[in-house]
């Protein structure tokens, strides 16, 4: 078969325009094409006014080979690629060494645990919170009853932060084995809708997310593995080895208990703030890592949908719009977009009492009233916390606290309408667009839970998006803070063969290290991780 990237068609085009197009595009006759399959489906709004939907299509002519050759320095044109996923190792049959052992059961964690459980290493995945039915009380709790459960939350818990969000399912890392269609694959078997598989943009929602990792989980039992849940890891057994490296020998359990392991893949995810600070006190090598810090801003859906689509906002191939906006603002800061929730809302995401962080999310039908994406601006440790690894953390527990304070301190949120924001003056009241952040909202100045650096290059950077968005800016827009979770403040460096550069069988893998950000790209790096586990399996001394 041979894959055709690129062929665009009017927005409306009929049914049956497909097949005639491909025919034109390839210059063949109607009868050499014998089939065609959907891979993927986008649009193009350029021009929102005459939006074109961009195809790739797997399609399978008569005479192929012709037709390459013909099309030869035709880049849209080339054989289809072979995407099936194909283990490199296997455990032998009746295998029965140590298992490996997996902290975490976001969305690394999950597909480590699953492909180590489709080779046949019956992994053990230990996670701080509880399954995700259980998990989603307790995060209700406090979005509802302003009661917070540091072990059970938007961040802790089956499935990741990544459940109580948009469901992305997209990344910008490169996939030249393509795991991304693994994990897509993964999924559809666990109950997300085929279109994943063939929308340029996929996402889920959390509704269906829950039951998918309710799914995968019976997946993994039934392979073998096992869970256990409210189990939290409080320290690490090492050894210390000749050439002045450690090796890990198992981990000490908060119920006392010691599990012995000779590996462990560490997935940790980016708010684990305590086992970050066990892991440094062990040696284990860290680094400060880069990250973002700002503000969710809300505007009506349908005002972002027609700056977006013009007169066909509202077209059900389309949905709701979205958009990806960045400025480098005269400071030298960069702000940006983050984590975009069309139809969504803001929630409520802290995993520490007496702190307040906001996060982004919507339902597979995005149809809630307000769009809402993160506004905020890049930080990193050379400038902003040069203190040693664990600086940032310190950083966004600061800022935090002040969000918590500033909002009442009862985790309501610090809120600001934009033109009070780019006024300097302190909100009193609500205008046109009503923010959907639970347990609520108190109308105050941001300024006070900011960096000003952050504040001055907001500032700057909101006229700029309102040309590119109309009413980006609008003076009754409005921000609530404050955003500090857009990715982990710290790495934990690995080698090649993926384990710390300093702890022989321990595997840092996903968000949390360092290695991902997102759901599809923490899938991907748990897949790498796990064939890493797999292949040092039956080698270690």
């Amino acid at each position: 078969m041979l894959r055709l990237s690129g062929l665009s068609l009017p927005l409306d085009h009929p049914s049956d325009a497909i097949a005639p197009a491909i025919c034109q595009r390839l210059g063949i006759e109607a009868g050499d094409l014998l089939s065609w399959t959907l891979f993927k489906r986008g649009n193009d709004a350029r021009r929102r006014n005459a939006i074109q939907l961009v195809y790739t299509l797997d399609i399978a002519l008569r005479n192929e080979t012709e037709v390459l050759k013909r099309l030869a320095g035709d880049k849209d044109v080339r054989p289809t690629p072979d995407m099936v996923y194909r283990p490199p190792v296997t455990a032998p049959e009746g295998w029965s060494g140590k298992r490996p052992v997996v902290i975490g059961a976001g969305p690394c964690g999950l597909f480590a645990g699953l492909i180590l459980a489709q080779m046949g290493f019956r992994p053990i995945i230990l996670d701080r919170g509880k399954v995700v039915r259980q998990r989603t009380k307790d995060t209700w709790g406090l979005w509802r009853q302003a009661k917070l459960n540091p072990d059970s939350n938007v961040q802790f818990g089956e499935g990741g932060a990544g459940t109580f969000s948009d469901g992305k399912l997209y990344c910008r890392v490169k996939d030249p084995r393509f795991l991304g269609r693994k994990v897509l694959e993964e999924f559809v078997k666990a109950g997300a809708p085929d279109d994943i598989l063939w929308e340029a943009h996929p996402h889920i929602g959390t509704f269906r997310l829950v039951t998918m990792v309710e799914s995968m989980r019976a997946t993994i039992e039934a392979l073998g593995g096992e869970y256990r849940w409210e189990t939290r890891v409080d320290d690490l057994e090492l050894e210390r080895l000749p050439d002045g490296n450690q090796r890990l020998r198992g981990l000490h359990l908060h119920d006392g208990s010691f599990l012995e392991a000779d590996q462990v893949v560490m997935a940790v995810g980016h708010s684990a703030r305590p086992t970050f600070e066990m892991l440094h006190r062990r040696g284990v090598h860290l680094e400060a890592k880069p990250f973002s810090i700002g503000v969710r801003i809300e505007h009506p859906q349908s005002w972002v949908d027609q700056a977006r689509y013009g007169k066909c906002a509202g077209h059900p191939d389309l949905g709701a719009a979205a958009y990806s906006l960045a400025h480098h603002a005269s400071n030298g800061r960069t702000v940006y977009s983050f984590c975009m929730c069309p139809g969504g809302r803001v929630v409520a995401a802290t995993s520490e009492e007496g702190r307040v962080v906001t996060n982004g999310m919507s339902q597979y039908s995005r149809a809630e009233f307000n769009a809402n994406s993160g506004l905020v601006v890049g930080i990193d440790p050379a400038r902003d916390y040069p203190d040693g690894p664990l600086a940032g953390i310190e950083l966004q527990r600061h800022w935090e606290s002040l969000a918590f304070d500033v909002g009442g301190g009862n985790y309501h949120a610090p809120g600001q309408r934009v033109g009070d924001f780019l006024a300097a003056r302190p909100s009193t009241e609500l205008g046109a667009v009503i923010p959907s952040y639970k347990p609520g909202v108190t109308m105050t100045d941001l300024s006070h839970c900011l960096p000003g650096f952050a504040v001055d290059a907001i500032r700057e950077a909101l006229p700029v998006f309102g040309r590119q968005i109309a009413r980006y800016d609008h003076p009754d827009a409005v921000m609530t803070g404050v955003e500090t979770r857009t990715s982990s403040p710290v790495r934990i460096t690995r080698g090649k063969d993926f384990q710390s550069l300093n702890v022989e069988r321990l595997f840092p893998a996903g968000e949390g290290a360092g290695y991902a950000g997102g759901i599809l790209s923490a899938a991907i790096d748990g897949i790498k991780v796990a064939e890493a586990v797999a292949a040092s399996i039956g080698t270690n001394k």
